[in-house]
């Protein structure tokens, strides 16, 4: 009996996690291998798939449209990178700032854009940034200024697509960096303060290093986010592949002209390019000694 119970004791903390294994399995591993399967055939959905060697891989370098995906969704992950931190850190700042009244107001009011439906705000946005009757080429007018054609125009077609990703996402963001700068206990500020340090010190002495981890989690989380972003630009497309992501390119491929066989193939490139992002950020940050 005293050896049953043990094994129970020592196989009880797996059998806590085999539903997290088991719920992988079916739902990630044994798409992502099939789709890796079907990457290497031209199916088109229906009847069996037809084997072609690494053709659809051959078709990915001579595709415009992928090749201005990808520079679409790599500007989108940089422009994303840098807006999202600095705005998020900005604003759980001034809600963490003791100066700061109507408080539980304004940290509702940070939330709401997140808890938005993406699409419904695609639809507004689209309807702000319309070339003739937006609200915001009537604000520039307003100005003095010209109108700007910022959906049908390939120079200019990306702006909207990366506010309203922004907009929508930084809310989530500010909310776990928030949660951080509660953490940090406030001896360290006193201490600064006592020593002379001025705020501008304190938040690059104190408050950033405090936040490296989560700011790194930040990093990782914005990079999957975008390299998946399709109601952004599905609902705000532009001229013929102007701010077309690739995420929303795949979706093209295998659900408007039914080539399974080639979006395959984009879905496993956009698996590489995520795992290569993910390893080469987990890498620096070893070097930094935080893993």
């Amino acid at each position: 009996m005293r050896m049953i119970k043990q094994l129970r004791k020592y196989r009880a903390p797996y059998l806590f996690i085999l539903p997290f294994f088991l719920l992988f399995f079916v739902f990630q591993l044994i798409p992502i291998i099939w789709t890796g399967y079907i990457s290497f055939t031209n199916w088109k959905g229906l009847g069996d798939p037809q084997f072609c060697g690494i053709d659809n891989y051959k078709l990915l370098a001579n595709d415009y449209m992928v090749t201005d995906a990808l520079v679409n969704t790599t500007i989108y992950w940089v422009s994303s990178l840098v807006i999202i931190l600095v705005v998020s850190i900005a604003i759980a700042l001034c809600l963490q700032s003791p100066r700061l009244r109507f408080r539980h107001f304004f940290q509702t009011a940070t939330f709401l854009p997140y808890v938005c439906a993406s699409v419904a705000m695609g639809l507004i946005f689209g309807m702000l940034f319309d070339e003739n009757a937006g609200l915001i080429n009537e604000v520039l007018i307003t100005f003095g200024m010209d109108r700007v054609p910022w959906l049908t125009s390939s120079k200019y077609a990306r702006i909207p697509v990366i506010i309203l990703f922004n907009w929508r996402i930084i809310p989530w963001f500010t909310v776990i960096i928030y949660s951080g700068l509660l953490n940090i206990p406030s001896d360290y500020y006193e201490a600064a303060t006592v020593d002379g340090a001025s705020e501008f010190q304190q938040f690059f002495r104190i408050t950033l290093p405090l936040l490296k981890n989560i700011l790194f989690f930040c990093m990782l989380t914005i990079t999957v986010d975008v390299w998946k972003m399709f109601n952004e630009s599905y609902t705000l497309s532009g001229p013929g592949s102007s701010n077309t992501s690739l995420f929303q390119l795949i979706y093209e491929y295998a659900f408007k002209i039914f080539r399974l066989g080639y979006a395959s193939s984009l879905s496993m490139l956009l698996i590489v390019i995520l795992l290569a992002i993910s390893i080469v950020q987990f890498i620096l940050k070893r070097r930094e000694g935080e893993i």
